[in-house]
């Protein structure tokens, strides 16, 4: 009678099950590519560069390195949750000198012992305690892998950007030397009478706007220079970043999305999400299974005496049993559970919006991506046709048919162009990295971060 009573209590108690996010089933990505993934995405721009700088970012970074001591740390609160299951078992002694003597025969009081205590998790309340901390020890590993990888990002995204400000101060200075050769031009005809004095003002400003956007160029290299150090684990004053490239890589083929229940069983984002629900999901067993007696015995055994020499001739020892079952507590115990399923309920909830967030992050990229390769090609295309405009007009103006003031504006639009045409290749980068982490997986770390 009293195992089927057993039985059925330990039935009534929530088990461990498989949670989906409470989302509807998802359709295929509107886009898709034929080219796998490698597990080291960004291998995909074959620059050694750029490979060099994330394997050394992820042996030193700060950041990363903090965060994998969160990941030893839950792994430690998981083995300590775990000794519980086990008996406890202790050691004592203790020694003592009483006076005057005649109080306590021997003067002495020399005492040995051990104590031992058990509880029988009879419903499974402390496997429960064990597997909630068990899951969150692997959503701890899942967001050290969710650091990595946006680090890896972060510093693709940020090393791009440096090769392209160098790009842009490079053109820059072209652009600089080319305006100040028109000024020394304009200044010869002036003096032959066939252009005006406004004419040489006005190309002055121009020559001084470039310059003007030089110094913005300088800075962006300066200051792209020291976030990459941060993200490495230096002092940015100490060694700066050499730029190597002089220019972008060529964007790999579109990659192939697969499908979206397989992205979720990829990011470590979404895995981190599922497992602290799933340890939600246990606090909650661990407060049901509260509600039920519980079951523990002890021992303890001891030697004393009054004196050293005959400290091993006698000793004592005692077992106990103890049932402690809760009657009134005041609703506690089902405040408890109360609060632990609401907790629960929230990290479903955050687990369907993680995934939902990372469904559009693929979209996202997939769209931008499409509409920016159609910008480019417009930008160029611009290009080409101002190239053309200023080219004529200039030959107009040779031969006095233009004004200067037409050839000054389709040179300095010639020249932003120029300008729009690197930038919109580096948004361009930007967005497939993007595309990048939002379809990647984890991948594994030799070393993990430990400056």
């Amino acid at each position: 009678m009293i195992l089927c009573v057993l039985f059925l209590i330990n039935s009534c108690a929530p088990k461990l099950t498989n949670i989906s996010p409470p989302v509807e089933e998802p359709q295929s990505f509107s886009y898709t590519g034929t080219e796998v993934i490698p597990e080291k995405w960004w291998t995909t721009f074959k620059d050694t560069t750029l490979n060099t700088l994330i394997d050394s970012a992820l042996s030193k970074n700060m950041e990363l390195a903090a965060t994998w001591q969160q990941v030893l740390a839950a792994r430690a609160i998981k083995k300590r949750q775990a000794s519980t299951l086990w008996p406890q078992v202790e050691a004592n002694a203790r020694t003592s000198l009483n006076r005057p003597q005649a109080n306590f025969t021997g003067g002495e009081d020399i005492q040995l012992g051990f104590s031992a205590s058990y509880e029988f998790d009879l419903w499974g309340r402390l496997r429960s305690a064990k597997q909630a901390e068990a899951f969150r020890a692997q959503a701890s590993f899942y967001d050290y892998q969710t650091t990595a990888l946006v680090l890896s990002t972060q510093i693709a995204t940020i090393w791009y950007q440096l090769v392209t400000a160098q790009r842009q101060l490079t053109l820059v200075n072209q652009q600089i030397e080319t305006n100040n050769d028109i000024v020394k031009l304009i200044q010869t005809r002036f003096s032959s009478g066939q252009t005006r004095a406004v004419d040489i003002l006005r190309q002055r400003q121009l020559l001084e706007s470039t310059r003007n956007i030089k110094i913005g160029y300088e800075t962006d290299v300066a200051l792209l220079q020291n976030q990459l150090a941060v993200l490495l684990g230096e002092a940015p004053q100490n060694n700066p970043i050499p730029i190597a490239n002089d220019s972008l890589p060529a964007l790999p083929p579109l990659p192939e999305t697969g499908l979206p229940l397989e992205l979720i069983r990829k990011r470590p984002d979404v895995q981190q999400a599922q497992h602290l629900l799933l340890a939600a999901d246990r606090d909650m067993a661990e407060a049901v299974r509260s509600q039920y007696p519980r079951l523990s015995v002890s021992a303890t055994g001891q030697f004393r005496s009054n004196a050293y020499d005959d400290l091993f001739k006698e000793w004592a020892y005692s077992l106990a049993a103890n049932i402690v079952a809760p009657l009134f507590y005041g609703g506690q115990i089902r405040a408890e559970i109360d609060r632990t399923e609401a907790l629960k309920n929230q990290q479903l909830y955050t687990y369907g919006q993680t995934v939902l967030t990372s469904f559009r992050e693929v979209e996202d990229a997939l769209l931008q991506e499409q509409k920016q390769k159609e910008q480019l090609e417009s930008l160029k295309r611009q290009l080409k046709l101002t190239e053309k405009v200023n080219r004529q007009l200039k030959i107009e103006f040779l031969y006095g048919a233009s004004e200067y003031l037409d050839v000054l504006l389709s040179l300095n639009q010639e020249q932003q162009l120029r300008r729009d045409v690197i930038s919109a290749e580096q948004t361009q980068l930007e967005i497939r990295i993007d595309l990048y982490r939002a379809l990647a997986g984890s991948f594994e770390i030799e070393n993990p971060a430990t400056p």
